[in-house]
């Protein structure tokens, strides 16, 4: 459930005038050290309430976040878009991407789960051929093949494919890849703070509309703290990443994102007791490669820094 940042990354690096490259460095840290904390608590609340009011605690946090950082800069223009429903899409297949998230986050470790949401990067690539009319090479094409023979890695068709949350949380990174390749389109019309006040807010308002039916009160104040701070932690590292993009080059800041997966396994290990095996690590560690050669090879060929 980490945040996408595609949609303020170019418009960051236009606007930027000096890099502060150790600033970028340490807000880019911040940031996604939030993650794994928002994820774990996630993990933890899914064994005693419903996925509707995980996820409606999750957006409608996240969305009141942005709006006190945006509103007093773009009021209401936040809202005013060229394309309602790209942004309504996209914000649908944020809703899926995270609701399904949850549903699957309870019964698979951290780490794991966190490996299997970088391959989000690896099937953007694969569908913006289709979808954008991109035209991608024989190097990236083999990058995302040796990706997806990572998540195998982790997955271990023989028996994870028998794990109906393994195949959600690629149905969940399926999703979430969907969603960057709207954000890309969408980038050329709208305001980057309207598609990110627009990410949340379907979520908020669908989920509110069916969490009376499935409510259940918090049964511990450290559960209630839980759930509010759902989505503080996502806005908040939210945030924390766009600043880091505005700071410093994105070939410095982007591979610091995979800094999330030892948070994960950190928090598997100290929390749930599980800790990533072998394969998994070999497995993300191949995801990461291959992520990190199609962001070079993407930045290439755009003439990014």
């Amino acid at each position: 459930m980490s945040e996408d940042t595609t949609s303020l990354r170019a418009p960051a690096e236009v606007a930027r005038a000096a890099p502060d490259v150790l600033g970028g460095i340490l807000l880019m840290c911040a940031g996604v050290a939030l993650f794994p904390l928002m994820n774990a608590a996630v993990k933890l609340l899914t064994a005693r309430y419903p996925v509707i009011e995980i996820t409606w605690a999750r957006f409608t946090g996240h969305l009141i976040v942005m709006l006190i950082v945006f509103l007093p800069q773009y009021g209401w223009r936040l809202i005013a878009t060229r394309r309602p429903l790209v942004q309504l899409a996209r914000s649908l297949l944020m809703l899926v991407s995270n609701g399904i998230f949850v549903l699957a986050i309870g019964s698979v470790p951290l780490a794991t789960a966190s490996a299997i949401g970088f391959t989000s990067p690896l099937i953007v690539t694969a569908l913006s051929v289709p979808l954008l009319r991109e035209q991608v090479g024989w190097r990236r094409w083999s990058a995302v093949c040796v990706g997806f023979c990572g998540a195998l890695l982790i997955i271990r068709p023989g028996s994870g494919f028998q794990d109906p949350a393994v195949l959600l949380l690629l149905v969940s990174s399926g999703a979430y890849a969907l969603y960057q390749i709207a954000t890309r389109w969408v980038m050329a019309y709208d305001n980057p703070a309207t598609g990110i006040i627009f990410a949340a807010l379907l979520g908020s308002l669908g989920t509110s509309l069916v969490l009376p039916f499935v409510f259940v009160m918090p049964q511990s104040l450290f559960d209630l703290v839980m759930l509010l701070s759902l989505g503080v932690l996502g806005g908040l590292g939210h945030f924390l990443v766009i600043k880091a993009f505005q700071a410093a080059p994105a070939s410095v800041i982007a591979p610091l994102g995979y800094v999330e997966l030892l948070g994960t396994a950190v928090l598997g290990y100290l929390i749930f007791a599980n800790f990533p095996d072998a394969l998994t690590w070999v497995g993300a560690l191949v995801i990461i490669a291959s992520g990190l050669y199609i962001a070079m090879r993407e930045r290439k060929r755009l003439g990014i820094r």
